[in-house]
């Protein structure tokens, strides 16, 4: 896959005070990337720097071929953004407001009613945005992103204030603009969500890159544990307390529920344990680390990972 954005060794500071420090990544073609961190990890400034919003006082920032940094950022006109607070001219309707968007960015003005109702707005397109409500305007703000079929799409929290039939709604369009081979960066803290939604995680915090991979990646660098739950069969007293015993390890939830916690190298012997034919096995679950865990491990270890 091409890349489509270079970050290399970028400091940002202000006032003295570094918000990015030695940042290098690269994003690709096609390609959904989660960017995590705590308030003030400096997500928000790498994507201006991307933007070419501000300029790093160290390192380089390459957006399709292009130097955001440069008086003439040709490639702006094929990025999209969705800032964490969107704000727009409320006295506008929200076609209005798309039509605006469109002129600026030199966007077709006959994709904005597609555009509104790719995201559930054609109902009220013709309604002033101050009547809107955080999670519609968050909806215009999604719109006005897709504006120009973006090669590079750059949401900041982008599904604060969606319900969860909105929220589906969204990362449905996200796969349809990966698909296409557009690159989106995605950052937010709503990390369980991100989970099966991203293909990368890059980790900062205090302006440093911690971690940098897939889920799979990260799981098999931090070696935490998987937990193994089983739902016991009915069978006669004394039975389960015996299994138990020559297996060892295991915890009980409640009355047919036990749990273990495996290390990686354990897993399948594990597993082996709890399904052989003697076992008072009804069902069963796997439950790997989650992104919430990896992020917990990562910031605790200052571990640098790429």
């Amino acid at each position: 896959m091409a890349e489509t954005v270079c970050i290399d060794g970028v400091t940002k500071s202000y006032g003295g005070v570094a918000a990015v420090r030695d940042v290098s990544f690269t994003l690709r073609e096609g390609e959904t990337i989660a960017l995590v961190g705590h308030n003030g990890a400096g997500k928000t400034t790498l994507i201006k720097l991307m933007l070419g919003l501000i300029r790093p006082g160290a390192g380089t920032v390459s957006v399709l071929g292009d130097n955001p940094a440069a008086g003439e950022f040709a490639a702006r006109k094929r990025l999209g953004y969705l800032p964490e607070n969107v704000s727009f001219n409320m006295a506008l309707t929200g076609r209005e407001t798309l039509a605006f968007y469109a002129r600026l960015k030199r966007a077709r003005s006959g994709d904005v009613p597609g555009l509104l109702d790719r995201v559930g707005l054609t109902a009220a397109a013709d309604r002033r945005v101050g009547a809107y409500s955080k999670g519609m305007r968050q909806r215009l703000g999604l719109a006005q992103a897709l504006l120009g079929d973006p090669k590079v799409l750059l949401l900041d929290e982008p599904t604060t204030g969606l319900d969860p039939a909105l929220r589906r709604s969204f990362y449905g369009i996200i796969d349809e603009l990966r698909a296409k081979g557009a690159t989106v960066l995605l950052s937010s803290h709503a990390l369980t969500e991100l989970e099966g939604k991203a293909d990368r995680v890059i980790i900062l915090n205090r302006g440093v890159k911690i971690a940098d991979g897939t889920i799979e990646e990260l799981r098999g660098i931090a070696r935490l544990s998987t937990r193994i739950r089983i739902r016991l069969a009915d069978c006669e007293p004394g039975r389960v307390e015996d299994w138990m015993k020559r297996t060892g390890g295991w915890r009980r939830v409640n009355g047919h529920m036990l749990e273990i916690d495996a290390a990686p190298e354990e897993k399948i012997m594990l597993l082996r344990g709890a399904t052989a034919i003697d076992a008072p096995v009804a069902d069963l679950d796997i439950i790997p680390p989650t992104l919430d865990e990896l992020y917990a491990h990562f910031l605790g270890g200052q571990e640098t990972i790429q």
